[in-house]
């Protein structure tokens, strides 16, 4: 009797998994070949488990909920939080902001936390777009054009700081009132400075700084002290990796029929809705000379639906794994969706008026 419940529920919850996977196995029985998996893709995927491990820890250990309580007590909540995002993933990568930020906006007591956790993905996106390292496709693209930082700034900054200006604008908006609720002291636990310190370290490593092979001493701490902070979101993990292989069939497909790209930011914006923004960069490198327009093109590309940035699909599963928001689930894919093809529109606008 329980089945069917179980089996909606999955449908449900899962339909993004379940949707990845399907479009692997008819793109590969399509191809007749299963996909490449790059080393690369590999490091995303352990990159992401070690950041879940940590953010689990630090949410059990009640970091999230003290920093919570602190920033609750000061003006301007989403304004701040939305520059936050902007400004930390030009430093340390979209994700990795969002993966930091998101968990923390949910423990807020405040209005509209779903518009403001948009809010903060869509700032994520451009802030990320501003510099070479801020996300995987611009480190292509500042490598194989080779191209000087100041050419790259010019290039794409009327971009972001559009978007960081629209967005503190729109942050505004959002409800900024004082938490209802007793400040009250949140005790830490003991092992909270240490997931801390392991945050402060692995950002280090997931920019490059240091090896990524530190990242087993977290797993090794988890496997021996705190098994707990092993149970996380593993169908995001899952949900990548089967992206992973459907964009590598998807890309070998369009290949065939891209020749001579003549509107490179119109195809690779569009592109990036179908494959998203990092495979549609080096797709079309191999095509095209213009890398102002390339860039523009999936640093726009990655607002849109959830496939079009790998930040979007984090915000997703953060915001919709949270059992305190289940009843929201559905109203929050569409307000995303809605606000994102805002953005889209916008970066389409923003192109045609001023770079192009």
């Amino acid at each position: 009797m329980k089945s069917p419940i179980g089996w909606k529920n999955l449908l449900t919850r899962e339909w993004l998994l379940l949707g990845s996977f399907a479009g692997l196995f008819i793109s590969s029985i399509y191809l007749k070949r299963l996909p490449e998996f790059s080393l690369l893709e590999f490091k995303v995927l352990f990159i992401l488990f070690i950041f879940l491990v940590i953010i689990k820890g630090l949410d059990r250990t009640s970091v999230f909920k003290k920093i919570a309580y602190q920033v609750e007590s000061s003006s301007l909540v989403p304004f701040k939080l939305v520059l936050a995002s902007f400004f930390l993933s030009m430093f340390i990568t979209n994700d990795v902001a969002l993966l930091i930020l998101v968990p923390l906006t949910i423990y807020l007591e405040i209005e509209r936390k779903d518009l403001l956790v948009i809010f903060e993905a869509l700032a994520a996106n451009a802030g990320s777009a501003l510099t070479p390292f801020g996300n995987p496709q611009n480190i292509f693209i500042f490598w194989y054009y080779d191209l000087n930082l100041i050419d790259f700034l010019k290039t794409i900054a009327p971009f972001s700081l559009a978007f960081a200006f629209l967005l503190g604008i729109a942050a505004l908006f959002l409800p900024s009132t004082q938490s209802s609720r007793k400040e009250k002291e949140v005790k830490l636990s003991p092992s909270a400075k240490l997931y801390l310190a392991f945050l402060g370290i692995f950002i280090l490593a997931a920019i490059k700084i240091i090896p990524l092979v530190v990242g087993v001493v977290v797993i090794f701490y988890a496997v021996i002290k705190d098994r707990q902070n092993l149970k996380i979101d593993y169908a995001l993990l899952g949900t990548f990796l089967a992206l992973f292989g459907f964009t590598e069939n998807l890309k070998i497909i369009f290949s065939s029929y891209i020749k001579h790209p003549e509107h490179v930011f119109f195809l690779s914006a569009i592109l990036s809705q179908i494959i998203g923004n990092v495979p549609t960069t080096i797709l079309l490198a191999h095509f095209t000379i213009s890398w102002k327009s390339l860039l523009w093109g999936v640093s726009v590309g990655g607002f849109g639906n959830l496939i079009g940035s790998l930040a979007n699909l984090i915000t997703y599963r953060l915001f919709t794994s949270n059992p305190l928001l289940h009843k929201t689930y559905p109203k929050f894919l569409l307000k995303f969706t809605l606000l994102s093809y805002l953005a889209f529109s916008i970066g389409i606008v923003l192109f045609y008026t001023i770079a192009h």
